[in-house]
């Protein structure tokens, strides 16, 4: 393979929704690229694309997977993303990387979902796109039913640059009215002839040229100077206003495919090179907010946005080389870690086929092999150059679940596989909980979840165990309570003695500090001589006030007493969770002259502590997570119902570009395998996401069931 210039190369993912067909349109452009001399099939489960085992028993995209074509003099780079929003991060990654995003739309389904999902993130990372609807082929297709769902999901930025004919079974061409031709496609190989607009599509074909040039026009003033003056641009100049409109994102052009027929494929790939961004186009941001262009004349760096352990090679890192150019034997380092790294093989990558290289220059992709440093989202540069581009932002997950491994012997081993494969993707978790006494597995949805399994039990011969995850319960207080306790202990010479007497009330939010109370019907009124707030690392606050006078307590035990209140705090006297937003007034108690020691202290203010908490209102909080459904509006009443079910308090309802928005406060514990039974409900047609937005009483029947299962547990052990 010769080498490219930063110009003549094009980058560019495939997104759309699962089953859409982009693992199908990649495999016909590597064929029109002459990488491959036959097209496979997802069926036939031998694509270039959907290489793995895993995909190949699933018969869908579950990773990203880094391709190319040369086609006019070109490297085309392709990121065929998966389709499934459970395995969205493959897509967020190729976009940190791409400059275009073709958007592949089902003409059998219209826009669905996850063209939506798809859709929305490439709106959020800046992401040109271009849409190509695809299986126009198909029974069902409806070429006006997916335009009229296109312009409701994007307003005004489609625009119409081909038409198709014969819609269905026999379509067999389209009529291209920037070029002003019909091309007739006489077999599944891609083989086209260029006709004469038939006089029956002409009115039509002239109509839409009318509109594609007004909006190609607007982007420019020269432009639109010209089409004042005369009506009329230039096929070029078309061009030009198109690709403004295009990197602006104001303007979506639609193309005709029939990627299982290789129609259309060619000249969508001809109209992305001559109108798409290349790589010399964009600037990078750095991690301090630093603007970098795209120069083979700068230092070397570049960007990893993947790595995955494959067969006979390793550990691979696949990355953007974001300026100078990359050699063979060239030492770079992490600028995060001052870790340094030598390339000792570059290849440019078709799904598993690795062709060698000698060099790549910037805004090229490529990867390379049995890099130290070199994980995903790390910048590598020349020695002595500081560049650190701007970090991947994943998503954050939307399923957990408790894991261990059915055999205990098994526990390290897994732990260390679940290392390698969150470094492989970063949008698993994996955190072992003190809290919990657990490891949590999180991801995106249960698929994402399986597929983890999967590769434990294949690849890594580990049987594993899942379950529904204990819950971060929080526990406080509602009302003022007092208690003392008295620890004494004699044992032969020395003993221990320490008696505090606390006082504890709720802090809450705008509410002022006070040192007058009523207890048991009398007033109180406390002398504060010292005040300490902590926010705690769990959430929440504890003040501790000292209020002892006369000498009862030695100011040296104060910190006892305070180590004996948080020991407590961090073990709740209800349930075993964490306490917060206490406020304690230590006010009274009595030491000994040679009996008391911090211990003595220690024990006697955590006993006083949950004595007082027992009596003070308590009240288990449980986190509450903000959530948003995405649903075709057929679909609502059932997600409706179902969220009521779990809980949730139903917080308003919208619709967005076709669909129906649902948002509701719902809690952490009834979302357990909700993303399985969302889909189930909707066959798949609906997404939602979720984010913590706070801790808030359970009710009183759930409290309830939460104390009985503490107390059943604490008799058990």
């Amino acid at each position: 393979m010769k080498t490219y210039s930063t110009k003549d190369i094009r980058n560019v993912v495939l997104i759309g929704s699962t089953r859409s067909g982009k693992t199908t349109l990649s495999e016909a452009m590597l064929y029109e690229g002459k990488v491959i001399d036959r097209r496979g099939s997802v069926e036939g489960k031998n694509t270039v694309s959907d290489n793995s085992e895993i995909e190949q028993i699933n018969q869908r995209s579950i990773y990203a997977t880094p391709l190319y074509a040369e086609f006019m003099d070109t490297k085309f780079n392709i990121i065929d993303a998966p389709g499934a929003d459970d395995f969205v991060g493959g897509a967020i990654s190729a976009f940190r990387v791409c400059d275009t995003a073709i958007l592949v739309a089902n003409a059998q389904q219209g826009v669905e979902v996850g063209t939506e999902i798809f859709a929305r993130y490439a709106d959020k990372y800046n992401m040109p796109v271009i849409l190509a609807v695809n299986q126009l082929d198909g029974d069902k297709a409806s070429w006006e039913g997916t335009l009229d769902s296109l312009k409701e999901a994007f307003g005004q930025k489609p625009v119409i640059v081909q038409f198709p004919v014969n819609v269905g079974a026999g379509f067999d061409g389209f009529v291209d009215v920037l070029k002003m031709k019909y091309y007739h496609f006489k077999d599944d190989n891609g083989t086209r002839e260029d006709l004469p607009i038939p006089e029956s599509l002409q009115a039509q074909a002239e109509e839409l040229r009318g509109e594609l040039i007004e909006r190609a026009a607007e982007f420019d003033d020269g432009l639109m100077e010209k089409y004042f003056d005369t009506g009329v641009l230039t096929e070029d100049e078309i061009r030009k206003g198109l690709g403004i409109g295009i990197r602006e994102q104001a303007i979506y052009p639609i193309f005709c495919l029939s990627a299982k027929k290789d129609i259309g494929v060619k000249r969508l790939m001809e109209f992305t090179i001559r109108v798409a961004a290349s790589p010399a186009e964009k600037k990078e941001l750095t991690k301090d907010g630093i603007e970098v262009e795209c120069k083979a004349d700068a230092p070397t760096t570049l960007f990893i946005y993947k790595t995955a352990v494959e067969q006979h090679l390793g550990e691979v890192a696949y990355f953007k080389v974001m300026t100078g150019k990359l050699v063979e034997g060239q030492d770079l380092e992490n600028p995060e870690t001052g870790d340094k790294e030598r390339i000792t093989a570059i290849y440019a990558v078709a799904g598993k086929k690795k062709e060698k290289v000698s060099e790549l220059v910037a805004g090229d992709l490529g990867c390379t092999v049995k890099l130290r440093a070199g994980k995903t989202d790390a910048t590598l540069a020349q020695l002595g150059t500081e560049t650190v581009y701007e970090h991947i932002k994943f998503p954050k997950p939307r399923y957990r679940t408790a894991i261990k491994p059915v055999e205990q012997k098994d526990d390290e081993k897994m732990n260390e596989a679940l290392n390698r494969i969150s470094a492989e993707d970063p949008t698993i978790i994996v955190e072992y909980s003190k809290e919990l006494k657990q490891t949590v597995l999180k991801g995106q949805g249960e698929q994402h979840i399986n597929i983890v399994k999967w590769r434990l039990r294949n690849e890594n011969k580990i049987e594993i165990e899942m379950s529904a995850p204990r819950i971060s319960y929080r526990e406080t207080i509602t009302k003022v309570s007092a208690a003392n306790y008295r620890h004494k202990k004699q044992s032969g010479g020395a003993g221990q003695f320490g008696e505090v007497h606390l006082l504890i009330c709720p802090i809450v939010e705008g509410q002022p500090m006070t040192n007058k109370f009523k207890i048991d019907g009398k007033d109180l009124v406390l002398n504060v001589k010292g005040q300490e707030s902590f926010d705690l690392p769990w959430g929440g606050k504890l003040e501790f006030i000292n209020c002892v006078v006369g000498g009862a307590i030695d100011a040296r035990f104060m910190p006892a007493i305070l180590k004996g209140i948080n020991d407590k705090m961090s073990e709740g006297p209800l349930t075993g969770s964490l306490a917060r937003d206490i406020r304690v007034y230590v006010y009274d108690g009595k030491m000994h002259p040679v009996d008391s020691n911090e211990i003595s202290f220690v024990l006697a203010a955590r006993n006083a502590f949950k004595e007082a908490f027992r009596s003070a209102g308590p009240k288990i909080m449980e986190p509450i997570y903000n959530v948003e459904v995405i649903t075709p509006g057929d679909y609502m009443g059932a997600c409706m119902s179902d969220l009521q079910n779990r809980r949730a308090l139903i917080e308003g309802m919208d619709t967005d570009k076709g669909f129906s928005v649902l948002r509701a406060r719902v809690p952490l514990a009834e979302m357990y395998k909700y993303s399985t039974a969302l889909s189930s409900m909707t066959s798949g047609a609906a997404t939602f996401s979720m984010e913590f937005a706070d801790y808030q009483p359970v009710p009183g029947d759930v409290q309830e069931k939460l104390l009985k299962a503490y107390m059943e547990q604490e008799a058990e052990e």
